[in-house]
């Protein structure tokens, strides 16, 4: 039997507000509440679904009847006017199969759990560098900028070869395209602005190719310059803002929960306890879109082929018919001994991150090196006065003051 959801559409992306600022915006754990399928509107006005269950957004994200190409007309996207911005050689994240995997396995080998755990070494002494440099001759720091984002910024600048002394350039550009505000003009010129420089790096890197993943892509003969700029981008913007933010985010979520530090301290524990906060702070919060290319039925409703949806991966972590039970804290709250393996913090299915591997290794080695360096770490101010990034696609923290 199909039904239609008649509460109030939510408006897209949904704002925060002055409660928990490790929840979701308050709209989304609404529409979850009443029900795993939603009415939403896009920025634009257009109408799309916001899907809210667990079971749901993995159809969405695993089902073939739902495509993630950002050039379908209909195609869902959270800025207005973005449509605008999908090239004729878009990143595979914005394409289906076959384009998606032709693109994708280019780089798959670089990030497989076996050349992952052989780069741990390099990440711990990158972790270990960066704690030498924060704690040199200081007992306060801003834990964002002399931590949280250099450890990435330098790991992915090593793994696709730019020069790590342009990481200012590139992280102020990836700030403007994640901003929810920014306007459709400022999008277009910093994603030009990043692209050009790619394209150009690709270039003197076809001349003269190096160990890593621009070169390779560089000098492939079934491969453009624009192409290899294109992925270069999606794998410098997602391999330092998404880990970099949860770096932040778990520490100060653990800061305000000192009596689960422990965990960490555990190799054995160490995994799950990373699993359970990737699951708790889900820093995607606004969903992933697609558009449905056929009828489909989805949380006792039928989507329509041309509707788009949102799957919300912030609700379906929270899902409590999966990550609940008697025995267990609610799901809102953080418990490091959860099961928290099912969780979909990476996505889902064919286009889920590939570089999910490197994330899990560098949070766990981030997170464990530095509440064992620095014991008596704790907030420099109180939470009232922290900084959260609640105008970005990527959710995560402007800035964490600590002391020791």
């Amino acid at each position: 039997m199909t039904s239609t959801p008649t509460s109030p559409a939510v408006r897209l992306p949904a704002p925060h507000s002055a409660g928990c600022p490790f929840n979701p915006p308050p709209a989304y754990t609404e529409a979850a509440a009443a029900g795993p399928l939603s009415r939403a509107d896009l920025p634009g006005g257009e109408p799309c679904w916001l899907a809210t269950g667990y079971a749901e957004v993995r159809t969405v994200l695993s089902d073939r009847r739902f495509s993630a190409d950002g050039r379908h007309p209909n195609f869902p996207f959270l800025v207005a006017g973005a449509r605008k911005l999908v090239t004729d050689k878009p990143a595979f994240l914005r394409l289906d199969d076959p384009e998606h995997a032709r693109l994708r396995r280019m780089v798959t080998g670089d990030f497989l759990v076996k050349r992952v755990e052989a780069m741990r070494p390099a990440v711990q002494q990158i972790v270990d560098e960066a704690l030498d440099g924060m704690t040199a001759g200081r007992t306060e720091a801003d834990l964002v900028a002399d931590f949280a984002l250099p450890v990435p910024s330098l790991v992915i600048c090593l793994l696709l070869g730019v020069p790590y002394e342009d990481r200012d350039f590139f992280q102020r550009v990836s700030s403007t395209l994640l901003n929810s505000t920014s306007s459709l003009e400022r999008l277009r010129e910093a994603q030009e602005e990043l692209l050009d420089y790619l394209r150009g790096l690709a270039a003197r890197k076809r001349e003269r190719p190096e160990d890593d993943i621009l070169s390779r892509l560089a000098t492939r003969d079934d491969l453009s310059l624009d192409e290899a700029a294109a992925t270069g981008l999606l794998l410098l913007i997602a391999g330092h803002e998404t880990t970099a933010n949860m770096i932040s985010l778990s520490t100060a979520l653990l800061l305000d929960r000192p009596e689960q530090v422990a965990r960490l301290a555990d190799p054995a524990a160490l995994p799950g306890a990373v699993e359970e906060l990737l699951r708790l702070l889900t820093i995607v919060h606004t969903g992933v879109p697609r558009v449905a290319l056929e009828d489909v039925e989805l949380g006792g409703t039928t989507v329509k082929a041309g509707e788009g949806v949102i799957a919300m991966l912030s609700t379906a972590n929270r899902d409590e018919t999966v990550f609940g039970g008697a025995d267990r804290l609610s799901t809102d709250e953080l418990d490091l001994d959860r099961d928290a393996r099912r969780h979909m913090a990476f996505g889902f299915g064919v286009h889920q991150c590939l570089g999910q591997p490197l994330a899990r290794a560098e949070l766990q080695i981030a997170l464990a090196t530095l509440f064992r360096r620095l014991p008596g770490l704790r907030p420099a101010v109180p939470r009232a006065e922290l900084a959260f990034r609640t105008d970005s696609f990527i959710y995560g923290m402007r800035s964490l003051p600590v002391t020791w």
